[in-house]
């Protein structure tokens, strides 16, 4: 299994901002599943302690109307340099295995608004959420999912 965590010193301020990824040699009859990992919830309160303003950068797009929602969530859903690792350590242990490789990487600074967060993609026939805390060997107390895009992947056969 491949292992790449590419480090970055964020200001004190930002407590998250890690993304991750594992890349799952077969699943749903799919080969090499790409699945991006993020918190599946968080207290708002939380939220309202940040300086958006210095997070925050301009629009994906020019033409449209600034709205940070969607990229506030977005480093919401990321990851502490602790979480991260106990996430990649978790998965080495549990599905070592299983998994081609781990990804893990920051978040660049100013996040763009107008991004859409994981949390907010719909599943469909194709897309789907892993529910980390209804697996019984996860123990890392972090409200883990896992998205995934089986259209993006070849088939097995």
């Amino acid at each position: 299994m491949d292992i790449n965590i590419i480090e970055h010193d964020f200001p004190p301020e930002f407590d998250r901002g890690h993304c991750i990824s594992m890349t799952i040699k077969s699943f749903k009859g799919r080969r090499n599943v790409q699945v991006h990992l993020f918190r599946a919830s968080w207290d708002p309160a939380e939220e309202a302690n940040y300086e958006w303003d210095n997070m925050l950068g301009a629009p994906i797009d020019a033409s449209m109307q600034p709205d940070p929602e969607g990229s506030r969530k977005v480093y919401m859903e990321s990851f502490g340099p602790g979480e991260r690792d106990a996430i990649v350590n978790f998965l080495q242990r549990v599905y070592a295995d299983k998994l081609a490789a781990i990804e893990a990487q920051p978040l660049s600074f100013p996040i763009p608004m107008g991004l859409t967060p994981l949390c907010a993609v719909p599943e469909g026939k194709d897309i789907g959420i892993i529910r980390f805390e209804k697996i019984p060997s996860y123990d890392l107390g972090i409200p883990l999912h896992g998205l995934y895009d089986l259209s993006q992947h070849e088939p097995l056969a």
